[in-house]
């Protein structure tokens, strides 16, 4: 079942360049209609969810590597589940939002839908060579999608992200091979080093290990200071690019944390979770203040990110210092920070889509250039209201659940880091009111764009089901937490070895 959900936009893609005389209308909805597949896959799964032994489900395992013990291993549990779900989800809608693009369609779709096979089959990956195979496609097709369809500036933003992010890659395989080397007998297995700990008496071979990985994984999340290629990248990246790199990409790092850093390394990461805590914190006031600043729309969503993954960051930081008597906090935190990944993808994610809308009317993102749009667009205006006080946290959306829990997880652990994180949340708020006020209100300004047009709807399509998830995870959040505390408790023994 996972095969077949994670290789199918894989061969729909090679069927689509196979295949040069169909029109650019059949592929556009060749590319809809396989991405609303997955996300009928992705619905079975969840239906038929149940966790084995080993707190997996729906796994396959084939011989690959048999030389260095690396197989084709995948599954999902309470962690990835919810973030497969969310990576179809987001797919479909830049499926749907892209069905007005003219621009090579072809080769546009097959690169989005090689894509969602690479974030998914990171997303299931359970051996460390297949997780890093899939993390490295990841760069390179994304660095295509930035270059070959961006703004003016794409090819260097492009080039900036390639550069910061590969470089990150090789950290990360160097924490794989020190993994490897330390197991016994040797495996890149993920379950099988879960199980031995290989450096638990080996601490300093073990801070080395851990620092590859949590450089590897923090250039991707990215967090300060390992964040300046994300601006660049969000901002001449095209509107759907921007969505899946905010809400896709970026959980690649911070899922790392979760299934790698965290299980393998619990020793290690909990002599080093203070600093973790630290870069946590300061990447969420940063990621604020320095949105809080910004005259370009776009620019300032792409801070944002760095502001709400340092959240993540924060938990799983505040997770390695609890005590095991702690356990209930510590599986609070955990669950805040999983819950955070599919918020931030969902909400940050109609936020760039809308501000791709923005930029088709004017030809523009700066903040200086619009004025009083509500009453020309009130759709527009509504949307991006909505999608606004989703990602400050206001209670009633999945924001609100997710923070919640990574401050309320926290606070037992680091009080005075939880409360400079909801000093991050007024920030943000503070950002995102500015931001509309002048777009939306206030008297109309002219600008180069024509006549304004409010949401078309196809536009309306992709945004309103992004936006209508966060509303129905923040009034029923059971249907997602149930699926990852238990998964996110199993954690807690682990992390106590």
């Amino acid at each position: 079942m996972l095969s077949i959900m994670v290789f199918l936009p894989l061969a729909v893609a090679v069927g689509l360049l196979a295949v040069p005389r169909a029109g650019d209308t059949v592929v556009r909805w060749v590319w809809v209609g396989a991405c609303a597949v997955e996300v009928g896959l992705v619905a079975l799964v969840w239906a038929r969810y149940e966790p084995g032994p080993n707190g997996f489900a729906f796994e396959a395992e084939r011989r690959w590597i048999p030389s260095v013990d690396s197989g084709y291993h995948v599954g999902v549990d309470g962690v990835s589940l919810p973030l497969v779900a969310m990576t179809t989800v987001l797919f479909l809608a830049c499926a749907v939002y892209s069905l007005r693009d003219t621009d090579r369609v072809r080769a546009y779709a097959a690169l989005f839908l090689s894509l969602e096979t690479v974030c998914l089959g990171l997303f299931v990956a359970l051996d460390l060579i297949l997780f890093f195979v899939f993390f490295d496609l990841s760069i390179v097709l994304m660095y295509f999608v930035i270059s070959g369809w961006g703004h003016r500036g794409g090819p260097r933003a492009a080039l900036t992200f390639f550069l910061y992010t590969f470089l990150g890659s090789l950290a990360l395989l160097l924490g794989f091979l020190g993994l490897y080397v330390a197991s016994d007998p040797h495996t890149f297995d993920l379950v099988r080093l879960a199980e031995q700990n290989p450096l638990a008496d080996r601490p300093a071979f073990g801070a080395l290990v851990l620092l590859a990985l949590v450089l590897g994984l923090a250039v991707k999340t990215p967090v300060v200071p390992v964040h300046t290629w994300l601006p660049p990248a969000h901002t001449e990246a095209p509107s759907a690019g921007s969505a899946i790199l905010a809400g896709v990409l970026l959980k690649l790092g911070t899922y790392g944390f979760v299934r790698i850093a965290m299980p393998v390394l619990p020793g290690a990461w909990r002599d080093y979770a203070p600093v973790i805590v630290a870069v946590g914190v300061v990447s969420v006031l940063y990621g604020a203040l320095v949105a809080l600043g910004q005259r370009d729309f776009k620019r300032m969503i792409a801070y944002t990110s760095v502001n709400h993954m340092g959240y993540v960051v924060l938990a799983v930081g505040a997770a390695g210092l609890l005590a095991s008597g702690q356990a209930q906090a510590r599986t609070l935190a955990v669950t805040g920070a999983v819950t955070q990944m599919v918020a931030h993808g969902l909400i940050t994610g109609s936020l760039f889509l809308l501000s791709g809308v923005l930029y088709a009317r004017g030809r523009t993102y700066s903040l200086d250039a619009y004025g009083g749009l509500a009453a020309r667009a009130p759709r527009f205006a509504g949307l991006t209201a909505l999608a606004a006080f989703a990602s400050l946290g206001l209670p009633g959306f999945a924001g609100f659940i997710a923070e919640f829990q990574i401050v309320t997880g926290s606070l037992v652990a680091v009080p005075v880091a939880a409360v400079l994180a909801v000093l991050g949340i007024l920030l943000t708020a503070a950002l995102f009111l500015r931001a509309y006020q002048r777009v939306f209100l206030g008297p109309p300004r002219p600008f180069d764009g024509g006549t304004l047009r409010d949401l078309t709807a196809v536009e309306a399509a992709s945004v309103v089901p992004l936006l209508a998830l966060a509303v129905a995870i923040g009034l029923f959040p059971r249907v997602l937490l149930d699926v990852i505390e238990p998964a996110a408790r199993a954690l807690g023994p682990v992390l106590s070895r």
